[in-house]
């Protein structure tokens, strides 16, 4: 597994996932990167680099799952060939599981979640030849029996898998939450244990920038 990131001049970093990810980055006041984690590290990677000419791109959509991401990987990753791939995605694939029967054929079970985001990276690989960024997916919670909770540990899971297998460095974070949430409780985290407050994402930035070596 990597254990950190090259940066050279003039390269493309490209992050894509969900509403994690997306932050509004189409609106005028967000524009281009959101108001989110992939602000903060855009913009400090600018700052500490900028004879780099770095090229940062976010194409991180609302709602998506791993099913969504695969229907517009060549629109949204493919086509801007990154040289760096930084991916945020499941807590839609399994939040869909548990928000109801009329989410159900929307959710994405972990047998297609991990053959779905190996075909992706394949790809991105064979196509681009890019330095691979995975991110945990992740949920605000503390308590051990919640079902969505618990659930998460399997895609959780199959991100270390891939993380091993495409030799991309793996960025911790429910296992960093857990270890903070025990004095930081989740209300203080997000309204809704998904969506991070902005100071959240200033932390999901540092967990970055911190597994990333940058």
């Amino acid at each position: 597994m990597r254990t950190k990131i090259e940066l050279k001049p003039n390269q493309t970093i490209l992050f894509t996932g969900d509403s994690i990810t997306d932050t509004g980055r189409l609106e005028l006041a967000y524009q281009p990167f959101g108001y989110g984690y992939v602000n903060f590290v855009a913009n400090l990677l600018l700052a500490r680099y900028p004879q780099l000419n770095l090229n940062i791109v976010n194409t991180g959509v609302s709602g998506n799952t791993i099913r969504d991401l695969r229907a517009r990987w060549e629109e949204d990753c493919i086509r801007y060939k990154p040289n760096i791939l930084s991916v945020l995605i499941g807590v839609n694939d399994l939040w869909r599981q548990h928000a109801g029967p009329e989410y159900l054929p929307y959710a994405v079970y972990p047998d297609e979640y991990e053959l779905t985001y190996r075909r992706l990276l394949s790809r991105a690989r064979e196509q681009c030849n890019c330095q691979l960024v995975l991110m945990e997916p992740f949920t605000f919670c503390n308590n051990p029996e919640n079902p969505m909770f618990k659930a998460l540990r399997i895609y959780i899971e199959t991100v270390h898998k891939l993380a091993e297998e495409f030799d991309a460095v793996l960025v911790p974070l429910q296992s960093r939450i857990d270890e903070q949430i025990k004095q930081v409780p989740p209300e203080k985290w997000s309204s809704d244990s998904v969506h991070p407050y902005v100071w959240a994402h200033a932390w999901i930035a540092l967990r970055w920038l911190e597994a990333t070596g940058l």
